[in-house]
């Protein structure tokens, strides 16, 4: 049987900053370092360094740059950009003593690429803090790797998984806006060597190609994104449960589970970027529709954000929040409180909502009795579990049901048509044939009892 490929090498680079703890600081890079295995590498090496700022240069200081450069076969250094100015005589020297060591060279060059097929070097340098420009460049030239901050890592995730038409364009639109700042001009090519002047004004027309893409992109996702809005809009008046949390907390096995749906579930961060909405099931009636949303991350991209804002819209104009937290991960705590910043963020802090425990039957029997002293109002389950499943699915009847107010209604027997609403929009608790009509008992929200009684009131 033919093996798999082996996964591309990556190294991991952090400095310990005074303001971050060593929970947060070791929390902060194991999550990188899954973050980097979605992307599809393998971590082999982890270069940290405490400072009390990050080098301006090149994030490290110079001799954890040089452990760096000999881990992934680089310079160690950023060494100097300017060209060396040659004249004639020295321009024959080294033309001479080239051609003596062409025949060494050309042996060298066979052996090393002997060693590189045997042990290929590092391809990717991810760091855990936001990279300007000149850092990112100079940590390419320091370690002949390619390099991407924390931002970029995330980005480029997302780029990988978009499926829809709507995700694609919000993504290519955080990626451009990546991309715009960190473009420089092309090794190649005389008339982007000239300094000012002609290689300026190349780069600039990328910038402005660049700038005008984005434009393109965002006149397209307005479009697609009106399309949704009237989607919501019918939806509008329907009972909606929004499904919010960290990436990989368990939110797309919950829906499945809720919903019965074929919703995609893998154990990788960021495995669902578009928004699903499917009915509760067993359907209950009224009619409950449950939404899953694109999962949240420490230090998530403000361009990201901004992209996403109707997929994020899902939690906006839900009725009620289940916000989804993996009981059984170490730093549960920081993803619960990153959600709920992000949540605040867009507006939605404000909406009704349930802490919802996942993932208990990873949890020690301990440490899951201290969180059900901690939070005795939260539900603890697994997305597993059938009758957690079930129980849940009850719980979110009754979030709904605990608005209810009861009144009495006569539908006259010439509008039978009202009280079969009545039944799919509230709970008829009982029912009355008298000669006036029909006298209902109808539990229901007092938006729901308002717009019977105006129907019932036009007859």
């Amino acid at each position: 049987m033919a093996q798999s490929p082996e996964r591309p090498k990556a190294a991991l680079v952090a400095v310990h900053l005074p303001e971050a703890d060593d929970v947060d600081f070791r929390s902060s890079l194991e999550e990188l370092e899954r973050l980097v295995s979605t992307l599809g590498y393998r971590v082999v090496a982890k270069i940290t360094q405490t400072r009390a700022h990050l080098e301006a240069a090149a994030v490290l200081g110079e001799g954890k740059l040089k452990e760096l450069g000999d881990l992934t076969g680089g310079a160690g250094e950023i060494g100097s950009t300017a060209p060396k100015r040659k004249d004639k005589a020295r321009l024959k020297r080294e033309q001479l003593a080239h051609d003596d060591d062409d025949a060494q060279d050309a042996q060298d060059d066979e052996a090393q690429d002997d060693e590189a097929q045997a042990e290929p070097k590092i391809a990717l340098v991810a760091v855990d803090h936001d990279l300007s420009p000149s850092q990112a460049r100079n940590l390419e030239r320091a370690t002949g790797s390619q390099v991407f901050d924390r931002t970029g890592v995330i980005i480029e995730i997302f780029h990988r998984h978009a499926k829809s038409r709507e995700a694609r364009l919000q993504v290519e639109i955080a990626r451009l806006n990546y991309a715009a700042p960190r473009m420089r001009e092309s090794p190649g090519g005389k008339e982007r060597q000239r300094g000012r002047g002609a290689g300026e004004a190349a780069l600039e027309l990328d910038r402005r190609k660049v700038r005008d893409r984005i434009a393109e992109l965002r006149e397209e996702l307005a479009a697609v994104q009106r399309d949704q809005g009237v989607r919501r809009a019918h939806r509008q008046q329907a009972r909606r449960v929004a499904l919010v949390g960290y990436t990989n907390a368990g939110k797309s096995s919950l829906m499945r589970a809720l919903t019965g749906s074929d919703v995609y579930v893998e154990n990788k961060l960021f495995a669902t970027l578009d928004t699903t909405v499917r009915a509760l099931q067993p359907e209950a009636k009224p009619r409950i529709l449950v939404s899953d949303t694109v999962g949240f991350i420490k230090k998530l991209p403000h361009d990201l954000v901004a992209s996403f804002k109707s997929t994020l819209d899902e939690a906006l104009e839900a009725s009620h929040l289940l916000h989804i937290v993996d009981a059984s991960d170490p730093s549960w705590e920081s993803q619960r409180e990153v959600t709920r910043d992000v949540l605040a963020e867009i507006g939605a802090g404000e909406v009704p909502s349930t802490l919802v425990m996942n993932k208990i039957d990873l949890v020690v029997p301990a440490e899951l009795a201290r969180l059900r002293l901690r939070f005795p109002d939260a539900w603890f389950v697994s997305a597993h579990d059938r009758a957690h499943v079930a129980s849940v699915r009850e719980r979110i009847i009754a979030v709904f049901e605990g608005a209810y107010v009861e009144e009495e209604i006569v539908v006259p027997y010439d509008r039978q048509a009202v009280l079969s609403e009545m039944h799919d929009s509230g709970r008829v608790a009982a029912e009355r044939y008298e000669e006036a009509g029909i006298h209902v008992t109808f539990r229901a929200e007092r938006e729901t009892i308002a717009r019977v009684r105006a129907r019932l009131g036009k007859a």
